[in-house]
C-alpha cells in the first residue's frame, strides 16, 4: 500500500476512551498509519490523526462530556475502502475485532465486511469507492 498525499476534506471523528490502545488496535488490525499524535501537558493524548493508505484518514474524538465533540463510547462508525477485504478481514479478526458481518458480495457490486473494535465502534470495509 502506498500513502495518498491528496488533501483530505472529510475526517470522521471516532470516539475513544483509551486513545493509546485504540491507536495500537487500528494500526495492527486495519493498517491505519500514525500521522499525528499530540500529547497534552499531562501526557494524555489530546489529538490523533491516523491516515488510511488509500487516502483520507480519521481523527479521534473523546468520550469526555466536557468536549463539544463528545460521543458515547462505541458510537462511532465508518466505511473504509479497501482493495482486498478478505485479507483485511482475516487481519482484523486475528487482532481481536468482533465480527458483525463476514465478507460478502453486495448487490451494488462491492465486497464488504463489518467488525467492531474493542470499544464498540463499528467499522465497515469494502471495495465500493463511490461513484
Amino acid at each position: 500500500m502506498t500513502t495518498n498525499t491528496t488533501r483530505t476534506g472529510i475526517w470522521p471523528l471516532i470516539p475513544y476512551t483509551d486513545k493509546k490502545a485504540a491507536i495500537r488496535f487500528l494500526v495492527e488490525a486495519f493498517g491505519f498509519e500514525e500521522t499525528l499524535i499530540v500529547p497534552g501537558d499531562d501526557g494524555e493524548i489530546v489529538h490523533v490523526e491516523l491516515g488510511w493508505p488509500h487516502g483520507g484518514g480519521i481523527m479521534f474524538g473523546t468520550c469526555d462530556a466536557a468536549s463539544p465533540f463528545a460521543k458515547p463510547r462505541g458510537s462511532g462508525t465508518a466505511y473504509v475502502v479497501t482493495d482486498d477485504p478478505d485479507a483485511l478481514f482475516e487481519r482484523a479478526v486475528a487482532a481481536g475485532a468482533e465480527v458483525v458481518l463476514k465478507p460478502s458480495d453486495q448487490d451494488y457490486g462491492s465486497r464488504d465486511f463489518v467488525v467492531r473494535d474493542p470499544e464498540g465502534n463499528t467499522w465497515s470495509f469494502g471495495t465500493y469507492a463511490g461513484s
